[in-house]
Formats: structure tokens, sequence, C-alpha cells
């Protein structure tokens, strides 16, 4: 029998650099809109709910899933992997995986691939492309087994429990894990949206393309032979515990 897969989407409206950033319109369809949509035309997901936090500020974000009809679970703002656990109490699942939703150019068949990689390894625990980085940020899927994740919120203290799945690939010799990659490397471009400048970029790629998941290659053709929008956000560092 397949595994049944789960799919979880992080979601809040705090962010210090750019509030609010999961419910900006975005062609038509807001980011956590878009998220959600991605996820869901993969194909590959039994389930999908937002997992959002029980800051009123919140409100919403469960506003809009009810408006998306997507299932959603409330849970601590800053112990985001407690926010997983409850999600998939309530939505089981023998793995998971996971999403933010400040990557509104998510790409459908990267989520597949990601997935049939989990499913074709017996015995994995954790698969992911941000390992060993070659697609953008902005564009990464990552899958966990329940059962590991579930270890993992026994253990994880501190920043862990922010990034959820961090425990699991920093401890190899306890978790099989496995990083997936695909070439060509295109890690120095950045798609996903925690800035001004990243909305910049953003709004530029979705003014051209509409209200339509864009496959990798194809975006990174466009953006190739525009390097006046690659350069919107091209001086933007990650902020390393910035998190939905």
């Amino acid at each position: 029998m397949t595994e049944r897969i789960v799919g979880v989407v992080q979601a809040r409206m705090g962010s210090s650099r750019l509030p609010g950033k999961v419910l900006r319109p975005l062609a038509g369809r807001s980011v956590l809109g878009r998220v959600v949509r991605a996820a869901q035309d993969s194909g590959v997901l039994a389930d999908l709910v937002v997992a959002t936090s029980t800051d009123p500020g919140d409100d919403a974000v469960v506003a809009e899933c009810e408006r998306l009809g997507a299932a959603w679970h409330r849970g601590p703002v800053d112990d985001v992997l407690a926010r997983f656990v409850g999600a998939l109490d309530a939505h089981p699942g023998e793995a998971v995986m996971r999403f933010t939703a400040d990557c509104p150019l998510l790409d459908p068949q990267i989520v597949t691939l990601v997935a049939s990689v989990y499913r074709a390894v017996p015995g994995l625990d954790y698969a992911s492309t941000s390992i060993a980085r070659t697609l953008p940020r902005g564009l990464d899927v990552e899958i966990i087994r329940t059962e590991a994740l579930r270890t993992v919120d026994t253990l994880a203290t501190g920043h862990d429990r922010v990034h959820v799945t961090s425990y699991a690939y920093a401890h190899p010799e306890r978790f099989r894990v496995l990083g997936v990659t695909l070439p060509p490397d295109r890690s120095r471009l950045r798609l996903t949206l925690d800035t001004e400048p990243d909305w910049q970029l953003v709004s530029a790629v979705a003014a051209h393309f509409g209200d339509v998941a864009v496959p990798l290659a194809t975006l990174a053709d466009w953006l190739d032979r525009r390097p006046e929008v690659r350069a919107l956000n091209a001086d933007v560092r990650q902020k390393r515990l910035e998190e939905c």
C-alpha cells in the first residue's frame, strides 16, 4: 500500500521583514493560496493542512483557509514543530511534506519528484532538496516520515523546534537522510518572499506569467534573459531564523 502523505503549510502573519506577506495578493490569488494550489497540484498528497498560530493576528490566515477550502490547525507561535505534530494528530499520515507559505513560486513538479524519490527508497526517514542545494531558495521541498518527526518532537529544543526538521538532518547517525539534487545548479536565484525586493521580483514573475504555477526550467530561462529582474533582490541575504 502506498504511504499516505500529508502536506503541511506553515503560515503566519508575523514577519519581521515583511509583515502579512503570506496574504499579499499576487495575480488575483493570495501568496498562501498559490502555495496551497501548487502543493495540491503535485497529485501526491492525500491531505493538506495549513499550520498557523494561536496569535490573534493569524485569525486572518484562518479566514483565508476557510475561503480556500483548506484545512487548518492552530498551535504555538514560536514552536513550529508542535504546530506540525498537532496538524498531523488531526490529519494522520505516514509521511509529511513541509511547505512554507512564503514560497509562492513553488513548482508542483518538484513536489512530485521528491515524493517519488522518497517512496522509492525503503526505510528512508527524510529527503530534501536543501541538504545540497541546487534549487533556488523558495522552491525547496522536503518530506519526513511521521514516525521520525514524532521522534524529533521528543528530542528537539531551541532553534530545531522553529525549523521543524533540522534535528533530523543534523543527526544522520540517527535518521536515514537523503539529499535530492536537480542539476543544473540554480541556487543563486532567489525566489522566496521575505523582503520588499523579493516582492518586486515575485510580482514581476506573476505579472508576466499570471496566476499559474511556472515550471522551474521555464522560469529560470525567463530570468536568464532578464538580468534587470534578477537584480531586484540580488543583494538580499537570507535571515537565519525567518520562519512562517
